[in-house]
């Protein structure tokens, strides 16, 4: 599969969000949204790109590289928000694994102010769409903290179906060591459900 001839969508519209790929002038936007959730990110997310926000200026720097990660169809850093306010209300992650096979893993975040309202499925299901459709992925993975219970919650009401468990497979910052669910959805399991 030639990666740069798919017609990658620039905006998915939901029943109560569009998503979209960063862009130049997010930066302002994108730096508040990391301090906003940095305690919130920090227990199962700490290497989330929103961790590591300096300032606004380094904010701008990152969203340019996600834009350009973008086109160059590296990986897709995809803003979720909600159509009535324009209100930035978390984040999709696409990369490729196997461009031949073809295969994605997706991974999300939900905004702190709007978590438990069902934003993060509606927007994970409208990239499914996305994944399976435009980009005709035969499959999509997705692992997550083994104590993180709404993502797991999440993935399975997305259709996903847990595949395995790694034991201690990361370390925490205070040195212990937790392990990840992992997940995975077939396209005909998508079409089926």
């Amino acid at each position: 599969m030639n990666k740069f001839l798919l017609d990658v969508p620039d905006r998915i519209e939901t029943e109560r969000l569009y998503l979209r790929p960063y862009k130049a002038g997010d930066g302002p936007m994108y730096h508040a949204a990391g301090k906003r959730n940095r305690e919130h990110l920090a227990e199962f997310e700490s290497d989330n790109v929103l961790m590591c926000l300096k300032d606004e200026t380094h904010a701008e720097a990152i969203v340019r590289e996600l834009a350009a990660d973008w086109m160059a169809r590296s990986c897709f850093f995809i803003g979720i928000f909600e159509t009535a306010t324009d209100e930035w209300v978390g984040q999709v992650y696409v990369a490729p694994i196997d461009w031949d096979l073809p295969e994605f893993t997706i991974g999300f975040v939900a905004d702190v102010n709007y978590e438990g309202r069902g934003y993060i499925s509606e927007a994970v299901n409208g990239v499914l769409g996305m994944l399976f459709g435009d980009m005709g992925a035969h499959r999509v993975k997705s692992d997550c903290h083994e104590n993180n219970i709404r993502s797991q919650r999440l993935l399975e009401r997305c259709g996903f179906k847990r595949e395995g468990h790694l034991r201690e497979n990361r370390k925490n910052a205070d040195g212990s060591f937790h392990g990840d669910l992992l997940y995975g959805l077939l396209r005909q399991e998508y079409v089926d459900r």
